[in-house]
């Protein structure tokens, strides 16, 4: 094959490469709609859902001890049995055969209803009001779970952004390794370069292609990532309609630290699902102590009995009982003790998660700023990459440099744009990270 062969199959294969786009199934979405979206739809934020349910029905379950209760029976028998089976002799009249041991039928008939209420049962009410507080810790997990899922879509929206960018950035590098290729035939073809220049530049175009295929199939991956983070089908990921930049990840989230740590104390869930958790097991706690007080409950039962439903007359019971709880083989000084342990447990748990919050909020903080020093450093790096690309071409073009030079100044703008790209991610990321410290991390836009 010619040299012109060569470069014409060359251009070729880097035109195919650019041109070739995967295709897209769905609508581009927004940074902001993929945030709400997975508050909507992601599976953590449906059981945390399903989990409010539960603790609604269990506190439903616990309400249920004081409300009344309603039943009723009915019977019709036809009974007969043996005397003997009663332990009683009865006494035999001289000359009579005496009772026969079978007796019966007898016939029973009874129909009622009966009526129970608790009038006064002080644990069971402080049951009630430790389920009520079980109900606020489910609500406040839901909170956490929403918080983590809008955070996790908009990370993996900025990876999935991140890694189309680095295909526009592999692109361009293909598209001036085969620039640079045609350069180097050409001066071979004219006699002023070496064979050699023009193998380095095909090795460079070669590995430019490589590098774009590599970056075409983790920016393909990173779109799997982002619709699993939104809840969507993974066989049909969505486009991006935001590309990597600085400007996503904003939020309400305020910037000086002392301010971000005090309107972080305010907003996270987390703080919120460990006070109603703690209220849950003190309320838990007075219930059981208060199993030593008296309960006292009332009971209706009205019906009609008799040998059958024709002579049947009406009877009735009313009751009222007291209960006085006396000995339980310390059992419940047990339980109470357990439930002390539980509740500075979950004081301990706050204290720390004070102290975490801070520093998540302080941490976020300075990686905001560290992302946008790196950034104007990578910005400064990329503008002196693409002088000393050009400087090197003018050089070989004027024969001057073979196209070592050439081969650098491309490796170092390759470097260059892979860290303009990675500290815009680095900001993005720590925005969110920023935004989740202070607990509005669906807020993301």
């Amino acid at each position: 094959m010619t040299g012109a062969a060569r470069l014409a199959a060359a251009s070729l294969s880097v035109a195919s490469l650019i041109a070739a786009t995967p295709a897209r199934s769905q609508q581009p979405i927004r940074f902001q709609e993929a945030v709400a979206q997975a508050v909507r739809a992601a599976a953590a934020v449906d059981l945390a859902a399903l989990r409010v349910k539960e603790a609604e029905a269990r506190a439903g379950q616990a309400r249920a001890a004081l409300l009344p209760g309603l039943s009723g029976s009915a019977f019709d028998s036809d009974r007969t049995f043996n005397l003997k089976s009663l332990g009683i002799s009865f006494p035999t009249i001289p000359g009579s055969g005496g009772l026969p041991d079978l007796q019966g039928p007898v016939e029973s008939v009874d129909a009622r209803v009966r009526a129970t209420a608790t009038v006064l049962d002080l644990s069971s009410l402080l049951r009630v009001r430790a389920a009520g507080q079980g109900v606020r810790a489910s609500q406040a997990d839901r909170e956490v779970a929403a918080e983590l899922a809008a955070e996790n879509a908009a990370i993996a929206y900025l990876r999935a952004a991140r890694a189309q960018a680095l295909v526009g950035a592999r692109v361009g590098d293909a598209r001036i390794a085969a620039e640079l290729l045609e350069l180097a035939e050409a001066r071979q073809q004219a006699g002023t370069a070496p064979a050699i220049d023009t193998t380095r530049a095909r090795t460079e175009l070669v590995a430019a292609q490589g590098a774009l295929l590599v970056a075409r199939n983790q920016a393909d991956r990173a779109l799997i990532e982002l619709a699993r983070a939104l809840g969507a089908d993974p066989a049909s990921p969505p486009a991006l309609a935001d590309t990597l930049s600085e400007s996503l990840g904003d939020s309400p989230a305020p910037a000086e630290p002392a301010t971000a740590t005090a309107f972080a104390l305010e907003r996270r869930p987390e703080l919120g699902a460990e006070r109603a958790v703690r209220a849950r097991a003190r309320a838990e706690r007075s219930a059981i102590s208060a199993e030593r007080l008296p309960r006292l409950d009332a009971s209706v039962d009205w019906g009609v009995s008799g040998a059958d439903w024709a002579e049947a007359f009406p009877t009735h019971q009313y009751g009222l009982a007291v209960t006085v709880p006396l000995l339980d083989g310390f059992r419940r000084e047990s339980r109470l003790a357990e439930q002390s342990s539980q509740v500075r447990e979950s004081e301990v748990r706050e204290r720390d998660l004070h102290d975490r919050i801070a520093a998540e909020v302080r941490a976020a903080l300075l990686d905001v700023t560290s992302g946008r020093d790196q950034l104007g450093v990578a910005e400064e790096r990329l503008r002196l990459a693409e002088e000393e690309l050009s400087q090197a071409r003018d050089r070989f073009v004027n024969g001057v440099a073979g196209n070592i030079e050439i081969i650098n100044a491309q490796s170092s703008l390759v470097r260059a744009r892979d860290a303009a790209i990675d500290a815009r991610f680095t900001i993005g990321a720590s925005r969110v990270a920023a935004a989740h410290a202070a607990g509005v991390a669906r807020a993301l836009r």
